[in-house]
């Protein structure tokens, strides 16, 4: 596969069962935690994809409240919808997805945000529009277009005044079927997080302001160190595994036929809210953490 373009940034959240109510950090969990785990019931988490951006948020959420996610916790795989649902009935704990679910678990008062993605990584990266290699070789033409397609899709999300119209469209049956209302307070920066906390967060999702389309080679690295940091891959060639897989140029020329010109910097150090990521030095950084499930 190769990743010419992001579709978006930021606007993920970790939701909480209300049960845990007063929990905001990671470590203010680990006494709950330590409990279940010696009672033999270990608290069960959720997420969309095992290697996937949720999974990645949640592992790090966890762990840097000291928490284990392979050893102290159960992480399960379910769809965004059963999230909610399967907390309703009790039988998870918390669960890591994109909007509109967190905000749905608020308004259905279950659960509450304990953290948004973007507090923990402003700006950082999330869904892709990603080819098979194959493809983009032989299909050089098509791609741009599609690319080109994307980044007018993409302004015209990104305009205030156009997120009502999109929410109502993918709150209907065939999408998401939640209510146009849930969904857009989130579009629009607005969070009640469920816990008393109401904030209109400047730092909300966005779909092409500040870059935000462009594949960075510096994001690949961040993840390749997470995969490596938690044992789904062994000693990597980051580098050739990020230049074969991330493609600026693809993006590049796509967008040169548009006359837009990007002011693109990559692989500068990236700042989380627990430190900073050379990129320049992935397998330092995965092999830094005290909490890893590092293989080979």
């Amino acid at each position: 596969m190769v990743i010419p373009w992001l579709l978006n940034r930021n606007g993920q959240a970790i939701t909480i069962s209300n049960k845990f109510k007063g929990v905001k950090k990671a470590a203010d969990l680990k006494p709950a935690v330590d409990q279940a785990k010696a009672a033999g019931s270990p608290l069960t988490f959720a997420m969309t994809f095992p290697p996937g951006t949720h999974a990645m948020w949640l592992r790090y959420w966890l762990a840097s409240g000291g928490i284990h996610p392979d050893k102290d916790v159960t992480l399960i795989t379910i769809p965004p919808p059963q999230m909610v649902a399967n907390m309703k009935v009790g039988k998870m704990d918390g669960f890591c997805v994109g909007e509109p679910w967190n905000g749905r678990a608020v308004s259905d008062g279950i659960g509450y945000t304990a953290v948004t993605t973007q507090k923990m990584w402003l700006d950082h990266p999330e869904k892709a529009c990603a080819f098979t290699e194959e493809f983009a070789t032989k299909n050089p033409k098509t791609v741009k277009a599609i690319l080109k397609a994307l980044h007018l899709a993409s302004e015209h999300i990104d305009k205030m005044e156009n997120r009502a119209q999109i929410a109502a469209t993918i709150a209907k049956q065939s999408y998401l079927n939640c209510p146009p209302e849930i969904i857009l307070d989130r579009l629009q920066g607005k969070y009640d997080y469920g816990n008393g906390v109401k904030e209109q967060d400047p730092n909300y999702m966005i779909f092409s302001a500040r870059n935000c389309n462009a594949p960075l080679k510096s994001h690949g690295h961040w993840w390749l160190s997470q995969f490596r940091r938690w044992g789904m891959v062994k000693g990597q060639d980051y580098t050739g595994i990020v230049n074969q897989v991330i493609r600026p140029d693809l993006y590049l020329g796509a967008m040169s036929e548009l006359g837009v010109k990007p002011k693109l910097t990559d692989m500068a150090p990236i700042k989380l809210a627990d430190g900073v990521f050379d990129p320049k030095d992935p397998e330092k950084y995965a092999q830094s953490f005290p909490i890893h499930s590092l293989a080979g």
